[in-house]
């Protein structure tokens, strides 16, 4: 599943709006024949050849808290070359068409303008037309004598529904063409469009500002690099939500129903980003999200939830686009997540081990920000004995999960070591008793003797690859003989042929849906972490290098990996799987933080 710039959930996705569209350029007879950030930035840079010369298309997203902008630049750099531009727009998920009309953009330039609700898009550059199938109709209106106002000649083209624009261009070598789109709410004024390559300089000056401090050493440091990089880009520069992917119902079995939204932030993901950042010294940017959290979570701590939009938005619900087709027939498209308002008892643990990354860092804690946490262990002491749906948001009947069950005792044991080591406040005979007794009790419900593994849930023996996560909650160390138990049942049960973990055994139905799915990047790269830290160091390094294969030729990962076809599947990029891959490869390198979220 190669990501292409023309593909209309990245293409939405890198304008930052929830609009589905397609903006593709080609150069007829000819291919594709590199492809690459360029150094320590997230620009894209992709070299065509043709017959009779080279050309090559920069594309970039110039950083911004006001309004998004993608820009692409084409050089031809050798020859000549014919390049065909190709702008689809469509608006609300192609539910609403827009109009397009010329409008004056300063110093006697113009652009197009497409207007639909409320959002619009600027283009400026050499100009692009109505697609020829509009042409062909306005023409066949004129020859009936049906012209109508607004319909004319491209060339003095004032409007007209149309969400198609294209355009032929001839380039010799040392030729450079330039195309901003700017998206903006609808009732504001188009903004004026930057200079291309001003823009292009500040872009690339960002990010290798940004990236400056990462040591790039071997292929696997490229890859630690492209993710922190990605992780940024993830991340909403004007509020600091991180986004676990980018885009929408791309599926995770093909032709299948498991498709979901993951334009959302979720605490467990960003809690994650957090202590990934704080071990490779992004502590500004681990800063940014907390404050987000704050933002998000503010108010009374019974209402929190598992997840929010970029903003800190509470309301997600989940409704499904019967319009559309899904990527390979996989249907239902679905906007929004159901997921948000289900209990998962793991998260409020994670939040409070990313918050002690952070503490541990050197990071003082406010007033605000240790009155949060405090009200947080309160929210998990009133909902002690709450089944819920796990970390893998299942969607049928709620349990008690044993990750989630050692999240929540991570999550007092984390406030107690607040309060013993960093001298603040809190009830530490209560979180000690309350640490206590979920120690116990998993151990005598969530771990099954007999089969010397802990268990998914306490009502079942199956095993689950969120296990994995059990040493990093303090509650057992990564070489206890019950754990290497789990790991080989995990390994008997999870693996699937090419030697990569499925998160638990779709078979056993406990999910509620129907099909099947792939096996799961993060779960593989946690299984790295487990062989790196208890003596297994070559099968570690061995499971690295094939998962790392996986990554797109930009280094990406996405969400899952079907070891049969050779395809990557679900949402891209995919957060959690550049997380645990940085992860793996602290593990192997020996700067895993053992106390880490």
């Amino acid at each position: 599943m190669l990501p292409r710039f023309d593909s209309p959930a990245v293409f939405s996705a890198l304008l930052g709006t929830p609009d589905d569209g397609r903006w593709q350029i080609c150069a007829p007879d000819g291919e594709v024949v590199s492809r690459r950030y360029l150094p320590r930035t997230m620009v894209v840079e992709t070299t065509w050849r043709t017959p009779t010369g080279t050309a090559v298309v920069t594309d970039f997203l110039p950083p911004s808290d006001e309004h998004a902008e993608l820009i692409r630049r084409v050089s031809c750099t050798e020859g000549h070359v014919e390049i065909e531009h190709d702008l689809r727009i469509r608006f609300d998920y192609n539910r609403a068409k827009p109009w397009t009309r010329k409008v004056a953009t300063g110093e006697g330039a113009t652009g197009l303008l497409s207007v639909a609700g409320p959002d619009a898009l600027l283009l400026t550059g050499p100009e692009l037309h109505p697609d020829s199938a509009w042409q062909e109709r306005r023409a066949r209106d004129r020859e009936r004598g049906n012209e109508t106002s607004g319909q004319s000649q491209p060339d003095d083209y004032r409007g007209a529904v149309s969400d198609r624009l294209t355009g032929v261009f001839h380039l010799d070598a040392g030729d450079t063409k330039d195309w901003v789109l700017t998206w903006h709410r609808s009732h504001r004024d188009p903004p004026q469009p930057p200079d291309p390559q001003e823009a292009l300089d500040r872009t690339v000056a960002y990010w290798q500002d940004w990236s400056s401090q990462v040591k790039v050493r071997t292929r696997h440091d490229r890859l630690v690099l492209r993710s922190l990089l990605v992780l940024r880009a993830l991340t909403d520069q004007a509020t600091g939500g991180i986004v676990a992917a980018p885009t929408t119902s791309l599926p995770e079995q093909f032709g299948g129903q498991r498709n979901w939204d993951y334009r959302f932030t979720w605490l467990r993901d960003a809690s994650l980003t957090i202590d990934t950042l704080v071990t490779h010294d992004f502590t500004e940017g681990a800063l940014h999200w907390r404050d987000w959290l704050l933002r998000a979570v503010a108010g009374d701590p019974d209402d929190i939830q598992i997840m929010y939009g970029i903003a800190g938005e509470r309301d997600l619900a989940e409704s499904e686009l019967p319009h559309l087709s899904g990527y390979e027939g996989s249907r239902p498209v679905r906007i929004g997540n159901g997921a948000y308002d289900q209990y998962q008892a793991d998260v409020v643990g994670e939040v409070m081990m990313a918050l002690a990354a952070l503490r541990d860092a050197g990071v003082e804690e406010d007033e605000y920000s240790w009155a949060l946490q405090r009200n947080l262990l309160s929210f998990v002491e009133r909902n002690l004995d709450r089944k819920g749906h796990g970390i893998w948001e299942m969607r049928g009947k709620a349990d008690l999960y044993t990750h989630g069950r050692a999240m929540m005792f991570a999550a007092f044991d984390q406030g107690l070591r607040a309060v013993e080591e960093h001298g603040l406040d809190g009830p530490i005979e209560r979180w000690k008793g309350l640490r206590d007794r979920l120690r116990d009790e998993i151990f005598e419900h969530g771990y099954d003797e007999d089969a010397n593994t802990f268990t998914q849930t306490y009502s079942n023996t199956e095993v689950d690859a969120s296990l994995l996560r059990l040493p990093n909650t303090g509650l057992v160390r990564h070489d206890d003989p019950r754990f290497l138990g789990t790991v080989a049942a995990i390994e008997r049960d999870l693996l699937d042929d090419g030697g990569m973990v499925r998160r638990y055994r779709t078979e056993s139905g406990l999910d509620g849906l129907p099909g099947h799915e792939f096996s799961f990047l993060m779960c593989s790269f946690w299984l790295v972490e487990q062989y790196a830290l208890t003596g297994r160091g070559d099968e570690a390094e061995a499971l690295l290098d094939r998962l790392a294969g996986y990554a797109t030729d930009l280094g990406l990962f996405a969400e899952e990996y079907d070891s049969a076809s050779g395809r990557l599947a679900g949402n891209f990029p995919q957060a959690f799987s550049h997380l645990g891959f940085i992860r793996a490869v602290d593990a192997i390198e020996g700067i895993h933080p053992e106390s880490g979220g």
